[in-house]
């Protein structure tokens, strides 16, 4: 068992919630039993894998995955689990991964039909939450910015509670480059964003079209760049007194309403 927080083993891996760390190893970090139980669909991904006893002992079948998958678990102290991880109340679970990501060439290659364009996202919550609506909705692929959060960090990894591991996704694309590429790929290209057309004034026909929702920065919204490439700018509508959604909320309200488009019998 580990026990000691500042072995040199602790420390290295605990340099995996730093960005440069990351970026020149090619792995990230994974917390949680829920995130465990996602990646060990693909367990040749899972280099790592540390728990408590009673993480452990808590969820047994998962260990036993773990185990078939043939994966060693190290066992750790509850201070050395802490000193992995960047969160005040760990869950007992760190795993080490390989970087998963998509190159923006194999996902047009794959003739998606619906796809987040993330532009400029910083909020790790947000990103993480965007990806995981994409996953419900049936997206084929979530596309992060040059400027956008990096997907690996241990905050967005937690906020897709695995979907990280179910769709595809590319990270680093400047927003120009992916758009042009989008479109000369067939899709339609919409900016959610609150001066555009209401949603329902498209029309089924329209959404079911296959599409690009491009979401731009929680602060600012878009730079006027990206608006002028874009096919439409889209708005959710807001019949209530709130001023305005949460990004990651209207994000979800437009990948499902192309997703009911696009699956409706």
């Amino acid at each position: 068992m580990l026990i000691d927080p500042k072995a040199n083993k602790v420390r290295g891996v605990a340099k995996l919630t730093k960005k440069d760390a990351r970026s020149s190893t090619g792995l990230f970090l994974l917390e949680g039993p829920q995130g465990l139980k996602e990646a060990l669909v693909r367990p040749k991904l899972i280099v790592e894998l540390f728990a408590t006893e009673d993480a452990i002992e808590r969820n047994p079948e998962l260990f036993e995955r773990a185990e078939a998958a043939r994966i060693e678990v190290q066992l750790v102290s509850e201070p050395v689990l802490k000193a992995l991880t960047d969160t005040t109340t760990p869950q007992g679970v760190v795993a080490v991964c390989e970087q998963l990501h998509s190159d923006l060439s194999d996902i047009i290659a794959a003739k998606p039909r619906l796809v987040a364009l993330l532009a400029n996202i910083r909020d790790p919550g947000n990103a993480g939450t965007v990806l995981r609506a994409a996953d419900a909705a049936g997206a084929d692929a979530v596309i992060f910015s040059s400027n956008s959060v990096d997907v690996y960090n241990p905050k967005v990894v937690r906020s897709t509670t695995g979907s990280i591991f179910h769709v595809p996704f590319a990270i680093g694309v400047p927003i120009e480059d992916a758009i042009e590429a989008l479109k000369t790929a067939g899709l339609q290209v919409f900016a959610a964003n609150g001066g555009g057309i209401e949603i329902p004034s498209l029309g089924d026909d329209v959404l079911a079209k296959p599409t690009v929702w491009v979401f731009g920065n929680e602060a600012w919204g878009f730079e006027q760049s990206t608006l002028d490439q874009v096919d439409q700018e889209v708005a959710v509508p807001i019949y209530g007194a709130a001023e305005s959604l949460n990004l990651a909320t209207a994000a979800s309200i437009c990948l499902y309403v192309s997703a009911f488009a696009q699956n409706r019998p």
